[in-house]
């Protein structure tokens, strides 16, 4: 009998037979960048997920974690996958305490789902995330990758929103850290260091966010722009007043123009501004008014104001942007930069003038009100001809956002790219804990091994 065949045999004693994917046909649908694994679980509770990571440490078996696989192809190429281990029946909420703002839930439960339940309850809360998919991004995946979308201006991300975690760490041990009423803690932080190390310290099983209530309105500002310095000078008066935005983007014209909502999108406009507000229906209608004034100050071309449907419908379609490139452009390239907030503007004009020089069609997204930039190569069925233009680019714009102190790192591209360019950018100093990290934590080396910094 095979090792591979033991291992299958293994683990459907574990988790039962119908929990375990062994065929050729079956797996490729689970391969990370060429790379099939030899085998799919997926455990119920978190014990079957500790005892299947426990026997994995003992036999030296790599596992990669998952959720829906809506960010699988973030990250370095794997350099070994021995088995896949989805949180997909980890999809419980475990305690949902409304009264005191908090709820507990299991990794394998999309945010949509958990967002549904959740303004159902009384007048209605939500958890206060918004990356992209929602409808198939798993609360594990977005912790673990520290996903998140627009509204980071006004709530932040995972890092801000979750105070609790139950995990699995490479030895099998549930550890648990924070809580409902945890307030400090000593030694490591384990919560908040497993929130963007996709799974290489841990797999995340069981989730504590705090939860606010449903605002009473929301509402979105649109403002098309000649020139990105009427554009820029206009965000930054925004930045630096008293109005509080819950998102706050510019897009370039390709980025307008390649938007799968288009409706209510401001005609001939070289630059969009995007808004977004929530709250009271007064606080709203003040801010809109007064955000459309300043917008006359620097030469608006027009404004539009949206609610209900279509507010939510430029929102998902910002957020979910790369999706609606897939069928026109396959092989799309997604960059994501952060850089100093106060050089949003200089960023986008930088970057548009590098990716025209070398003749690359670009859609920019700019969160401007958080120093990141989200940059969209639109690459089609002949990218392999352009890989060396692509890969040129890449690291011009890597320079750019180093030179205005943030970097650059891949968020998606076909395996050729990744094999020329160092999908995480340069190396910055902490790069050294993170090692030392994963070292003491995961000193066999089993946890998505080579797809985190430095090849971690």
């Amino acid at each position: 009998m095979s090792k591979t065949d033991r291992l299958f045999i293994k683990l459907k004693e574990m988790v039962g037979e119908a929990n375990v994917i062994g065929d050729p046909d079956g797996l490729k649908v689970f391969a990370i960048d060429g790379k099939k694994p030899k085998v799919v679980v997926t455990p119920g509770t978190i014990d079957e997920v500790s005892r299947v990571v426990a026997y994995a440490s003992q036999e030296h078996r790599a596992i990669v974690p998952r959720g829906n696989g809506t960010k699988m192809e973030m990250g370095g190429i794997p350099k070994k996958i021995d088995i896949v281990l989805s949180t997909s029946r980890l999809n419980r909420i475990t305690d949902r305490d409304c009264e005191n703002l908090t709820l507990s839930a299991e990794s394998g439960l999309t945010l949509d789902e958990v967002q549904q339940g959740l303004a159902k309850v009384g007048k209605g809360y939500f958890l206060p995330l918004d990356p992209p998919f929602t409808d198939k991004a798993t609360l594990g995946g977005i912790v673990a990758t520290n996903s998140s979308g627009p509204k980071r201006l006004l709530y932040g991300t995972a890092r801000d929103m979750m105070i609790g975690a139950k995990a699995v760490f490479p030895n099998g041990d549930i550890v648990v850290s924070g809580g409902k009423t945890v307030k400090n803690v000593s030694g490591y932080d384990m919560c908040k260091l497993l929130i963007g190390s996709y799974g290489t310290l841990g797999i995340l099983c069981e989730m504590t966010f705090k939860l606010l209530p449903l605002p009473e309105k929301e509402a979105t500002l649109l403002l098309s722009f000649a020139a990105l310095e009427n554009a820029d000078d206009f965000v930054r008066e925004l930045r630096g007043g008293q109005l509080i935005p819950s998102s706050l983007e510019i897009l370039n014209a390709k980025a307008v123009q390649k938007m799968k909502y288009r409706a209510s999108t401001p005609p001939n406009a070289n630059y969009l501004v995007a808004i977004g507000v929530e709250g009271v229906t007064e606080s709203i209608n003040r801010q809109i008014s007064e955000m459309s004034e300043i917008g006359k100050k620097h030469g608006v071309l027009e404004a539009v104001t949206l609610d209900s449907d279509k507010h939510l419908a430029i929102w998902v379609a910002i957020r979910d942007f790369s999706y609606g490139l897939i069928q026109e452009y396959p092989n799309a390239i997604s960059l994501k930069s952060n850089f100093l907030i106060s050089k949003s503007g200089e960023m986008l004009g930088e970057y548009e003038k590098i990716a025209q020089g070398l003749g690359i069609d670009c859609a920019f997204i700019s969160h401007s009100g958080n120093g990141i930039m989200y940059s969209y190569l639109l690459a089609g069925k002949n990218a392999r001809s352009k890989v060396d233009s692509y890969v040129e680019l890449i690291e011009k714009l890597t320079a750019e956002a180093v030179k205005y102190g943030g970097g650059l790192v891949v968020e998606s591209s076909p395996l050729s790219i990744k094999k020329k360019v160092d999908v995480w950018g340069k190396s910055r100093s902490d790069y050294v804990v993170a090692r030392r990290l994963k070292e003491q934590i995961d000193p066999a080396g089993i946890l998505n091994i080579g797809r985190f910094v430095g090849g971690i």
